[in-house]
Formats: structure tokens, C-alpha cells, sequence
């Protein structure tokens, strides 16, 4: 087995309580590793060594460009140890190799890459023109906010990682992360990486531990300057209420049910595949997942069985076989869920058209009960509960549609608003309907691209901010407004001062 550390300020530590927690492989049972079980004690120490590390270490004070040289080691650091952080993340989490080693990795790498540049790139100065005090000079600066915390999902560990690090640290911000209990390995793993990068103690620091204990101190610490937080929308109101104690900055990626609309001009054989890949990726433990695939009537039938045949065709088996399509689900309670929201869909709508059940084909070392088949459930009313709640498991709702505009309007019948699909021959159609599709990503006859030079968030309760693009950069960092009076000596140029006879 593996061993890990929390990394404070510098060092790899064990918890203050001495505490640990065990990690399994979700997809045999098999245990990883014993991890450090940090509490509301370690989360303090880490605060406040990122507050020393801001208000006393040379990071916030360094350039852009020294900045962004360090963060390029990092990217060099995580190809060289690329086998091991994929691995890690394909046992830990049950995605698979294939996944890991082409979309985990490499997003991580070009995460911390994106935002090397923008250090390098974005004014750190901006002078104004315009003042209606004639004689005035005025400019911005753009400074780091402070401490930055990072709460990340159990779904991406290593992607998610980089997404709260990278643009906190690049921006001159020091970082406090806390992965997912259930997936805590491959972030573990990245400190180490970090490690090597040799930036000054204290700059990032990560933590594995609950969420009710060290997220909760991560969320409402008055040390902390900031918070960004992936996960539910229920969790997200919570971290909402804790830091809104001391009115720190929050960004929030939350949930999703998101909409793929299927128009009737579309290619089905091509739809079929953005439509399943949308839904089916990771098992659909992805917050945009397209699990309501809205499919015009005049070709919903031909539709619905290409879907069938081709979900019937995905390869479900051992995560560390690059043969396999799906590896487990995260956790046999994660399983739990999905069984419960079919058990609900077959009350509402009826018999799923495909899967509906745990596949009894699996090798004997595998755990039957981490596993659930691609589940398709058909003719599906929006209103009933598996179109509207967030299931985090591999469950389509297929939704008929009469008009473009009726299109719309059930994609936009949700609490949420993370992302969305249109499928069609038509780029002006399609992006007429995407124009309308009330959500944050909208991916035209594609899906689950996400490109760290482009902003990603969510409209409505799918969450708060943008996380990546310049967007994502920029919101790690505060404006402040200089103005200079060049008149040192005299009255003319300060004629308002008489306002109070002074």
C-alpha cells in the first residue's frame, strides 16, 4: 500500500489527532491505502500558514512571469509522474485507465499551463483616462485576494485540484484544498508533485478529512479571504450561509440536469454517440451530464432505438482494463442512489428500455455491487423526479418534443443550469436554440469538452462565478482604484476641499 501525508506548510504531516481513514478500489474492494484524517485542528494549522505565506512569504510578491515559472514545473512535475497520478486516480475512483491517462492527466497538466500564461499575460496595472478632475491621474491595480480555499467533489479529483490551485496561486493567492474523502489519493499524490515544485512553505497545502469538520473551517475561517467550492446544490448553500459570516468571496459549481436537444434535422448515428457520451461518460458522475435528452417526435423512434443498441454495446468491466467502456460506480452507496431513482423512474414512467439492473457478467474479482448497466427510461414527462433531480449515475431520461421552442422551453424547465447539447445539421438553427437554452455551456453537435482557456459555471442554482478562461483567472484577484492629485503644494488643484471651509 500507498502511503500519504497531509501537506501544511511545507511538510508532509500526519494528523493532529493521529487519526486515519481507509480508501478502497470502489470496483474490488481492495484497500488503497490509510489516509490521514485531518480535522478541524489541521484545517486551522493550514489557514494559517497560507495566511503567512500571503501576508509575510515572497509569493504575492513576486511577478507574474516568476510565478508562472514556477507553475510550469508543476506541469513538468505532473508529466513526469503521469502513470503513477493516473493510476491512482483509475483505483481510487473507478474511472477508467483510458479515461485517466487521456482526459485527468493532461487536463491537470493544462490547467496549471493556462494559468502560468495568465500570470504571465494579465495586467498587473491599467491606467484610465477620462477623470472629470482634470488634473488627476488614475489607474488599477489588480492584487491577488488573499487565502484561498478549494472544496472539491469525489468525481475528478486531479482535474478538480488543478482548477482550485492553479488560478489561486498564479494570481499570487495562497491555497488550502480539501479533495473528497472518498477520492482523496491522486490530490495527495499532486502535493507531493507540488512538493517538488519547491514553491515557498505554506503557498499550497492539502488536506484530506470530512467536510462537516475541515470543510466547514475551510468555508468560515475569517483568515480565509476566499472560497470556491464544487459539488451539490444543497452543500453549496451551505458553504453559501459559512461564508457569508464574514462576507469572503465564493465560487460555486454546483449540480446540473442538463438538457442534449436532438433536432429533427440531426445525424442520428452522430447524435446517438453525443447524446450517449454526454450521458454515459464516467457513468454519468459528471455535474453537466446530459442525462435529458430532448429528441424531436419525427424521429424519436428510429432515435430511441439507435440509442438502445449502442448503450446496450457499452463494455462495463475492471477500470484498469483499457478495454472497458464503464468501471464501477464510486462507491456501492453511490449504487444505492441510482437503484433508488430507477425504482422511482419505474413507478413514474415504467420499464427502463434498456439496463435497469446490476450486470451479472462481471469477472469474479470484481464487486457486482459497485456496477449498474447504462440505464435508458422512455417517454419521460419533464415534471416527473428523474428528469428534475440531479441522479450522479449512469440514468437517461428521453423527453419528446414537437418545436424548436417547446425545445427550449423544457431544457429551461430546471432548477439548473450548468450545461447543454444541441444535435444538428443546421449551425444557425442549432445556435438559435442554443441562444435560448438558459445555461453556461452549451455544446453544438458535441458534448463534455471543456478547454481551460474557456470559462466554465452555471446559470441559476447551478452555481456562482467561472471557473477557467480569463474569467476564471480574474476572479482570483481584487481591483483597486489608485487616483493621484499631482498638486503636492497649494489650493488650484483642490478647490473642493473648500466645500468644508478647510
Amino acid at each position: 500500500m500507498a502511503e500519504f501525508k497531509l501537506f501544511i506548510n511545507g511538510e508532509f504531516v500526519d494528523a493532529a489527532s493521529g487519526e486515519t481513514f481507509a480508501t478502497h478500489n470502489p470496483g474490488t474492494g481492495e484497500k488503497l491505502a490509510d489516509v490521514p484524517k485531518a480535522g478541524r485542528e489541521d484545517a486551522v494549522l493550514a489557514i494559517e500558514a497560507a495566511r503567512r505565506a500571503f501576508d509575510e512569504g515572497p509569493w504575492p510578491k513576486m511577478s507574474g512571469k516568476e510565478r508562472a515559472e514556477k507553475i510550469r514545473r508543476i506541469v513538468e512535475l505532473i508529466g513526469a509522474h503521469a502513470a503513477e497520478l493516473a493510476e491512482l486516480e483509475a483505483l481510487d475512483g473507478g474511472g477508467t485507465i483510458l479515461k485517466a491517462q487521456m482526459a485527468d492527466v493532461p487536463g491537470a497538466q493544462s490547467a496549471f499551463e493556462w494559468f502560468a500564461r495568465m500570470a504571465e499575460e494579465r495586467p498587473e496595472r491599467e491606467d484610465l483616462e477620462g477623470s472629470p478632475f482634470p488634473a488627476s491621474q488614475n489607474y488599477l491595480r489588480y492584487e491577488p485576494i488573499g487565502v484561498c480555499t478549494g472544496i472539491i467533489p469525489w468525481n475528478f479529483p486531479l482535474i478538480m485540484a488543478a482548477w482550485k490551485i492553479a488560478p489561486a496561486i498564479a494570481a499570487g493567492n495562497t491555497s488550502v484544498l480539501k479533495p473528497a474523502s472518498l477520492t482523496s489519493l491522486s490530490a495527495l499524490k499532486l502535493a507531493e508533485v507540488i512538493a517538488e515544485a519547491d514553491l515557498p512553505p505554506g503557498v499550497v497545502n492539502v488536506l484530506a478529512g470530512p467536510g462537516g469538520s475541515v470543510g466547514e473551517e475551510l468555508a468560515s475561517n475569517p483568515m480565509v479571504d476566499k472560497t470556491a467550492f464544487t459539488g451539490s446544490t444543497e452543500v453549496g448553500r451551505r458553504i453559501m450561509q459559512l461564508a457569508s459570516g464574514t462576507v469572503k468571496a465564493v465560487t460555486l459549481e454546483l449540480g446540473g440536469k442538463s438538457a442534449n436537444i436532438v433536432l429533427d434535422d440531426a445525424d442520428l448515428d452522430l447524435a446517438a454517440g453525443g447524446v450517449l457520451f454526454g450521458t454515459f461518460f464516467h457513468n454519468g458522475q459528471v455535474c453537466e451530464s446530459g442525462t435529458r435528452a430532448l429528441v424531436q417526435r419525427g424521429i424519436y423512434d428510429d432515435f430511441l432505438a439507435l440509442l438502445v443498441e449502442k448503450a446496450n454495446s457499452i463494455v462495463i468491466g475492471d477500470q484498469m482494463d483499457m478495454a472497458t467502456n464503464l468501471g464501477p460506480l464510486v462507491s456501492r452507496g453511490q449504487v444505492e442512489t441510482v437503484e433508488r431513482y430507477v425504482k422511482l423512474g419505474r413507478d413514474e414512467v415504467g420499464e427502463p428500455v434498456c439496463g435497469g439492473s446490476k450486470p451479472d457478467d462481471l469477472p469474479e474479482h470484481l464487486d457486482r455491487e459497485a456496477f449498474y448497466r447504462p440505464t435508458i427510461f422512455a417517454g419521460v414527462d419533464n415534471k416527473a423526479k428523474i428528469a428534475q433531480e440531479e441522479i450522479f449515475g449512469p440514468v437517461l431520461c428521453v423527453i419528446p418534443f414537437d418545436t424548436d421552442a417547446e425545445a427550449v422551453a423544457i431544457a429551461n424547465d430546471s432548477i439548473y443550469g450548468l450545461g447543454g447539447g444541441v444535435q444538428s445539421s443546421n449551425l444557425e438553427r442549432a445556435e438559435k436554440v442554443a441562444a435560448g437554452i438558459r445555461t453556461g455551456t452549451v455544446w453544438i453537435n458535441d458534448y463534455h469538452l471543456i478547454d481551460p482557456k474557456r470559462p466554465f459555471g452555471g446559470y441559476k442554482q447551478s452555481g456562482i462565478g467561472r471557473e477557467l478562461g480569463v474569467q476564471g483567472y480574474e476572479i482570483y484577484r481584487q481591483i483597486k482604484h489608485v487616483h493621484i492629485n499631482p498638486e503636492t503644494t497649494g489650493r488650484d488643484n483642490h478647490f473642493h476641499y473648500g466645500v468644508l471651509g478647510v
